[in-house]
């Protein structure tokens, strides 16, 4: 009894003894680690968002497993976006995701289509789905949230069959209209304005056809006997065909007619072949495009009143030559433009313009915006021989003789502060 007394004691002792040193050495739980793009690390993806139209608050009110934040400097990946209309009526949407930091190079592209009619929730739904996917093919690489649920739905194979049985062949008709209507005193304004247009697009051949009016009419009481009455009125319509001729190359055919009492014009009408030529091929419109176009045709017009060149009417040959570089990338977005066009009669009878947009990021946190146009103006053929009343200037119901147009704005943006902006609070509309 005695010696089993002393074994108990002896393992008391021995217990209390490791007790401590067994609790210091079982693992204490912890919270799993937000996965993260980097291998290792515990910080959260981060996402910089340069889109105009992704629905960039809705997409941070609803993706709340990444940091969203103000300066493309800080973040892991960018987000961009181009759109561009359907053949449809709908919208597409690119979505450019760019890898950054750790995660340059890795970049991919990814389309949302929308019809005609879909409404705003319906589209911005489209967009959070597939950023979604987006992001989840970053966070793939290191592993997805353990806790994560996916549910796919594919289409049903009877929606695809009656895409390919359209009753409509591609095509997409629209009708428009509208009014406005204004009283003062001694003013009086009415106006209208409407349009049709019928519209085929397919892989291969794009079809358009549009007409539209408008027509503005003001009455002034002024101490006269009789109130001033003015009426503007444009009326046209136009029609394109161009046929895919490859991955660079377009043809088409233009034409429109037209009349305006503001540039003198009772009815004009012309048609021209075209060629366009990009230098990127078409598919990389979302990121980079450099086209070149030519046209060259006639036109025939008669006017309402005597022209500067004593013509009623006439027929003449005109071509334009254009060359646009658009470009949306990581830095920003540029777009450059040059048009010329010229009546082949007289040479010196010439229409040219240099147009530009640049937003570009100059460093963190500040930006720069550049806008602007010049126009050299020799081919206003059209012009009255009689000059114009007082009235008719200060109205502008009537085009005036002009040898140029020059339009500048520039901006700058500093922002600083918090990265982050994963926020939205809607109160007071803010």
């Amino acid at each position: 009894m005695r010696m089993n007394a002393r074994l108990l004691a002896l393992t008391v002792l021995v217990g209390l003894a490791a007790a401590p040193v067994a609790y210091a050495q079982s693992p204490i739980p912890s919270p799993a680690p937000t996965p993260s793009l980097v291998s290792g690390s515990a910080t959260r993806l981060r996402v910089y968002l340069d889109c105009e139209n992704c629905f960039s608050e809705y997409l941070r009110d609803e993706i709340k497993w990444v940091d969203f934040v103000r300066q493309r400097e800080d973040a892991d990946v960018l987000l961009l976006s181009a759109d561009s209309d359907t053949g449809g009526g709908g919208r597409e949407i690119v979505l450019r995701f760019i890898g950054a930091r750790q995660l340059a190079g890795q970049d991919r592209n990814l389309r949302v289509r929308s019809v005609t009619g879909d409404p705003e929730d319906v589209r911005r739904r489209a967009v959070f789905r597939t950023v979604m996917v987006g992001l989840l093919g970053y966070l793939a690489q290191d592993g997805l949230p353990p806790d994560l649920n996916l549910t796919v739905r594919p289409p049903a194979t009877a929606g695809a069959s009656e895409l390919r049985r359209d009753p409509w062949n591609f095509w997409v008709f629209s009708i428009r209209g509208g009014g406005e209507a204004n009283a003062e005193e001694t003013n009086r304004q009415v106006r209208f304005n409407g349009g049709v247009s019928a519209d085929r697009v397919t892989n291969n051949w794009i079809i358009s056809f549009g007409a539209n009016l408008e027509e503005e009419t003001e009455h002034f009481d002024l101490d006269e006997d009789e109130p001033l009455k003015t009426v503007r009125r444009e009326r046209g319509g136009d029609w394109f065909i161009a046929r895919s001729l490859g991955p660079r190359w377009s043809a088409g055919l233009e034409g429109d007619v037209d009349s305006s009492t503001f540039g003198n014009r009772k009815f004009s009408a012309g048609f021209a072949p075209a060629i366009e030529f990009n230098f990127f091929p078409y598919s990389q419109y979302a990121s980079r495009q450099f086209r070149i176009q030519y046209s060259i045709g006639t036109e025939r017009a008669r006017y309402n009143e005597v022209t500067l060149f004593g013509k009623l009417e006439e027929t003449l040959g005109r071509h334009r030559a254009s060359a646009t570089l658009d470009q949306r990338q990581p830095w920003g977005s540029l777009e450059l433009g040059v048009e010329f066009a010229q009546y082949l009669h007289d040479r010196t009878k010439y229409n040219m313009e240099v147009n530009g947009d640049l937003s570009l990021r100059v460093a963190r946190g500040l930006s720069l915006n550049l806008d602007g146009s010049a126009r050299r103006i020799r081919d206003q053929l059209s012009l009255p021989l009689r000059d114009a009343t007082p009235e008719e200037v200060l109205l502008r119901i009537r085009e005036l003789q002009s040898g140029y147009e020059v339009s500048v704005s520039v901006g700058l943006t500093y922002t600083f502060g918090s990265i982050f902006n994963s926020i939205v609070n809607p109160r007071f509309g803010r």
